[in-house]
């Protein structure tokens, strides 16, 4: 049985405020559809903690850059009613974008100084749409826990510091990257590669990783990241936006690993923007 589409805030509102009066905890995973294995895990990841989850699927045109990018980000709603129909969602909000911005809106949330950085300076806005859109979520399922992947590391931070600041009612759960056979890490842009592009991919986790274990074993920081960046390019890669060494928490560039880290990286190619990051 596929679960209720649900299009407007007043409905939504009417059936979480019923969840809450039988005392049932209420989850919220915010996709932007064209599901893989990596949100279904995150859908799981809510069932054990709550007795009611929400799918939120919604193309969101404030965090892309690009009109040309948001016409081919997939669009695939059927698709994804079907991959939730066995796992027993209780809803899916799935609104029209003017029923999230609707005339006349005016107002955007951003947060300062951890999203400057990285995705930041490469997709001016981004994160102010991501985080405007967020908190419209939170109000809009008024869910007591959203769910986020730490493939988004950044994105994961920024709505850890949003929350915080703005002292909103939600808690904020990190779960693990899901990963392909090789290692490449689960993204709706995947099915946009071709497959030669697709054998390429695999070095961005594979250089990763060896880089990671160079700076745990004692490696210099910057002649470990140069010498990834050139494997990267040399194993066919366009591009490498950037392959960087920041705290977990501050994503403050670190020149020495003194404490948890995080390597992040983001690199394009066959025209795929890919991004990735693993622990240090």
């Amino acid at each position: 049985m596929r679960p209720v589409i649900v299009r407007t805030v007043a409905e939504l509102r009417a059936m979480v405020r019923g969840w809450k009066a039988e005392g049932a905890a209420v989850g919220v995973v915010p996709t932007m559809g064209a599901l893989h294995d990596g949100h279904l895990s995150l859908v799981r990841a809510a069932q054990r903690d709550c007795k009611r989850v929400i799918v939120t699927i919604f193309v969101n045109p404030k965090q892309f850059n690009s009109a040309d990018d948001l016409a081919k980000y997939p669009r695939t709603e059927a698709a994804d009613a079907a991959l939730l129909a066995p796992l027993g969602v209780d809803a899916i909000f799935a609104p029209m974008p003017d029923e999230v911005y609707p005339e006349g809106f005016a107002t955007n949330v951003s947060v300062g100084g951890i999203s400057t950085r990285l995705e930041g300076l490469h997709r001016p806005g981004h994160f102010d749409g991501v985080a405007t859109v967020v908190t419209k979520l939170f109000g809009m399922t008024l869910a007591d826990r959203a769910y986020f992947g730490e493939k988004d590391w950044q994105q994961l931070q920024v709505v850890r510091r949003l929350v915080a600041d703005l002292n909103l009612p939600v808690e904020i759960v990190g779960c693990p990257t899901i990963r392909e056979p090789d290692n490449l890490a689960r993204s709706s842009r995947n099915v946009r590669l071709s497959p030669e592009a697709r054998t390429i991919a695999s070095a961005l986790p594979r250089e990763m990783a060896k880089a990671a274990g160079a700076m745990r074993a004692g490696g210099p920081v910057h002649p470990t990241l140069d010498a990834a960046k050139a494997a990267l390019l040399a194993a066919g890669f366009d591009e490498v936006e950037y392959i960087d060494l920041c705290d977990a928490e501050t994503l403050l560039w670190i020149d020495e690993l003194d404490g948890p880290g995080r390597l992040l990286a983001a690199a394009w190619v066959g025209g795929v923007r890919l991004i990735d990051n693993i622990a240090v």
